[in-house]
């Protein structure tokens, strides 16, 4: 029994310590909230001491400020004037303008006038049957498509007479008799048309004089 006793007395004891421990804690801890709940409680009425004062001085001013507003002026505000340019750079402007303008002017004239000297020469330039006939009419031996073609060639270089052109030409002058054509072998060769014979002066038929009626 005695070493049973032992035991159980050291464990009392142990249980005897922490719980007096927790209980001191316990008491500090009520002691420290207690004091904070008593700061906070006295700040809590020297706060409400102030919003009673500082309540009550608003009143009074409120009171004592004057009721009427102020007249409006009916002055409606002043809006600075807008800068002037000076004149030297209005007047830079006003020509570089005008010049622009007078610019666009006559370029305007220079595209609508139509290149007369241009169109007269285009026109005063002979056709090409023309410049065929009259390659013919020149020439009395036979000539081909391709020497018509070089000669006229040569006479007017600002224009492209193409040989094939020049052939297809020649046969429509052919087909109005206003060509001839002769070929000579695989070669064709074109002529001016032969100009028609005058026609013989018809001669006044003999009268027989016993024909005559005798009166």
């Amino acid at each position: 029994m005695p070493d049973t006793t032992v035991p159980a007395t050291e464990l009392t004891s142990q249980y005897l310590t922490q719980v007096t421990g927790d209980l001191e804690r316990n008491v500090n801890e009520q002691e420290r909230i207690s004091a904070e709940i008593t700061t906070l409680q006295e700040r809590l009425a020297m706060l409400r001491h102030d919003h009673t004062v500082l309540v009550n001085m608003q009143q009074a001013l409120e009171a004592a400020a004057p009721t009427t507003e102020p007249a409006d002026s009916g002055l409606s505000p002043t809006v600075p004037a807008p800068r002037k340019r000076p004149a030297a750079e209005s007047g830079t402007r006003t020509k570089k303008t005008t010049a622009a303008q007078g610019r666009a002017t006559a370029k305007k004239q220079s595209a609508k006038k139509p290149p007369t000297a241009t169109a007269d020469a285009k026109t005063a330039q002979p056709t090409l049957i023309e410049l065929i006939r009259r390659d013919l009419t020149e020439h009395s031996d036979p000539r081909s498509a391709a020497d018509i073609s070089v000669a006229l060639g040569e006479a007017h270089p600002d224009r492209r007479i193409k040989t094939t052109v020049v052939r297809t030409t020649l046969e429509n002058l052919v087909a109005r008799n206003q060509a001839q054509r002769t070929k000579q072998g695989a070669s064709v060769f074109y002529t001016a048309p032969t100009p028609p014979e005058p026609a013989a002066a018809s001669l006044p038929s003999a009268t027989d004089p016993g024909d005559e009626t005798v009166r």
